[in-house]
């Protein structure tokens, strides 16, 4: 029976670690739905939501009614006189040695301008986490995008150093035995092994610059860093499914901009921070209800309740009414109509600059998409180049350093045109971020 428990521990820890070893698979829509369920900073914007409206709750119930309870017990250890039984009924009225007094309050608001102002208050500020929890989103998925595309421009980077690298070995072996054979200069062979030296060292920094993206990424979904991760998605499907002239010319709503709702959420906040102010000049009435039971003897016999227990209740309201308070409500409502204002110009400063930044992120966008085609282009023409080049330098037309120069051309092109294809993506991002196309 000992071995069988064994057996199946071992078992269950196989199987738990080749769970953890499995590699997740992400397409760039289950990357950035990942990340908003595990990435730390989503997570802790749900909790500012679930926690304000906790807060919102805990507001409202200070004007709904509030119920105590208290039992209080004393002991005269030395008692100054016998105790006085001024009925006559067995029972100690005074200088008993113990008392006990158990009792119950209700209390209510009636009336409390400030406690109207609170639930206003309680109201915009879970409208304000909610906003804050939208504008995380946003930047969430915005850096998933970027940590995913760098993803794929280091794995394309990869594969194309590759493919260079096998070209030019094969190169340098034809132009080495050309040149053992005495029909070609060294300069030729030495040319070539600097190209290929330059482009292996590439290689070598561009897979670490993978394992760094790939470990970026993971950080960016919320996952642990060294998590082995497969992206299926590429980036040629990604750049053409970000290509989307139409979004340039369609109309925008400010009030979709998440930090425009953000600063008219402050301006709310200021408006109610005056009415606060000015809540402090109204009257203030509060009800309560108290009763309790007394109890005083000579011995510790409380729990029999065939000896007598006082009962007492009373009814309380309490109206309080500012008066004059030497100008100081007045300079208190003074400060925060000025904070208000500023609210208010600051909001319109907003408006303005986030029209300017629609207008940048539009031209950006239009400019990478200008761009991609451009470099797309240039490779076209670099790649025919470079062939010409190799064409001619092998039947003895041009020199190796002209074979070379066209090389190092076909590579930076071939880098610009990843990189011009990323920029598609992370310009797209940053256009739907402002325009908040995602949640509107």
């Amino acid at each position: 029976m000992k071995h069988k428990l064994i057996l199946y521990f071992s078992f269950l820890c196989l199987y738990a670690l080749n769970a953890q070893e499995k590699p997740m698979r992400f397409s760039l829509q289950e990357a950035i739905d990942y990340a908003l369920e595990n990435n730390r900073s989503a997570k802790n914007a749900q909790r500012d939501v679930e926690a304000a409206k906790k807060q919102k709750w805990e507001t409202t119930t200070i004007g709904l009614p509030q119920v105590n309870a208290s039992i209080d017990y004393q002991n005269q250890i030395k008692q100054q006189f016998e105790a006085i039984d001024f009925d006559m009924d067995g029972v100690p009225d005074f200088g008993a040695k113990h008392s006990m007094i158990a009792g119950a309050n209700i209390s209510q608001m009636i009336f409390d301008g400030s406690y109207i102002v609170g639930l206003q208050s309680a109201k915009v500020f879970l409208e304000i986490s909610r906003n804050a929890k939208e504008k995380t989103d946003l930047e969430i998925r915005k850096a998933v995008i970027n940590a995913y595309g760098n993803v794929l421009l280091a794995e394309e980077s990869i594969k194309i150093l590759e493919r260079n690298i096998k070209v030019l070995k094969n190169n340098l072996y034809e132009t080495t035995k050309i040149y053992e054979n005495g029909l070609g200069e060294e300069e030729s062979v030495e040319q070539l092994q600097i190209t290929l030296s330059g482009v292996e060292n590439n290689l070598n920094n561009t897979n670490r610059l993978k394992d760094l993206a790939y470990q970026m990424f993971n950080i960016t979904i919320g996952t642990d860093i060294d998590n082995e991760t497969t992206l299926t998605d590429s980036l040629e499907l990604l750049t053409t499914q970000n290509i989307a002239l139409n979004v340039l010319d369609s109309s925008f709503d400010i009030n979709n901009n998440i930090d425009y709702r953000i600063a008219q959420n402050d301006k709310k906040s200021k408006e109610l921070l005056v009415k606060l102010e000015k809540s402090k000049a109204l009257p203030t009435l509060n009800a309560s209800l108290n009763g309790s039971y007394i109890a005083n003897r000579n011995a510790f016999d409380f729990l029999d309740f065939q000896n007598r227990w006082i009962g007492t209740a009373t009814l309380n309201a309490s109206l309080n009414i500012p008066l004059f308070s030497s100008g100081k409500r007045s300079a208190a409502t003074q400060r925060a109509k000025i904070n208000l204002e500023k609210s208010k110009e600051e909001l319109n400063e907003t408006t303005q600059k986030l029209k300017l930044q629609i207008a940048s992120a539009k031209s950006d966008y239009k400019f990478s998409i200008e761009d991609y085609n451009n470099k797309k282009q240039n490779l076209n023409l670099a790649e025919r180049i470079e062939k010409k080049n190799q064409t001619k330098f092998y039947e003895g037309i041009s020199s190796s350093f002209d074979l070379r120069q066209a090389q190092t051309q076909l590579y930076t092109s071939q880098q610009e045109f990843l990189q011009a294809m990323l920029n598609v993506i992370n310009k797209k991002a940053e256009l739907d971020t402002v325009l908040n196309t995602i949640n509107n």
